[in-house]
């Protein structure tokens, strides 16, 4: 079953942009500059996004001199993947069940 933080998490990484940067950390660790390029996004913009990634745990962030580079957590994707197969299992499981109408 979906917790309240998975669907907290669901909701983060519902917005487009948002996955985009996930897609794109799951290549490879990035700063802002390449995610910059990479998007097209504004910094401002770009940086409010990963505050709700990295306030979410979806990202972390590794400080390089004046830069700082993003890198995606699997584990966390890991987790929310792990509950949807876990769903569609139930849904095979229980495919031939059905509620009679009263």
């Amino acid at each position: 079953m979906l917790t309240s933080a998975d669907t907290d998490l669901i909701r983060v990484l519902a917005d487009p942009l948002r996955l985009r940067i996930v897609t794109l950390l799951a290549r490879e660790t990035l700063c802002t500059t390449h995610l910059v390029e990479e998007t097209g996004a504004r910094q401002t913009n770009l940086s409010n996004h990963l505050r709700v990634l990295r306030e979410a745990g979806v990202v972390e962030t590794e400080p390089c001199g004046r830069y700082t580079y993003y890198r995606l957590r699997p584990d966390v994707i890991e987790r929310l993947a792990g509950r949807f197969a876990a769903l569609a299992e139930s849904a095979r499981d229980t495919a031939g069940h059905r509620r009679a109408c009263p």
